[in-house]
């Protein structure tokens, strides 16, 4: 599977303060979503992942349902966590 410039670049430096939006897969508008539901920052969306244990289906639907997001960006964005967890966790 390939990454987005976006996925690389998240997995480049420390999660930190990184708003949710900075998540490969969501953009400004899923990312302004997110925000009104207080999913401001990725690690806040990190933790949703972790709580849902990391299951692909149960994340996705979480994020289509919480912002709209459709197949590719929720696939992407469960990608990026998944990998993220990989390496840090």
């Amino acid at each position: 599977m390939t990454t987005s410039q976006k996925h690389r670049d998240f997995m480049a430096e420390p999660m930190g303060e990184k708003p949710a939006g900075s998540l490969a897969g969501i953009g400004e508008v899923l990312g302004k979503k997110l925000e009104e539901r207080d999913f401001d920052k990725a690690y806040v969306v990190l933790g949703q992942f972790l709580v849902l244990k990391k299951d692909e289906d149960l994340f996705r639907e979480w994020l289509k349902d919480t912002c709209g997001a459709n197949a590719k960006q929720s696939r992407d964005c469960f990608g990026c966590l998944r990998e993220w967890c990989d390496v840090f966790l």
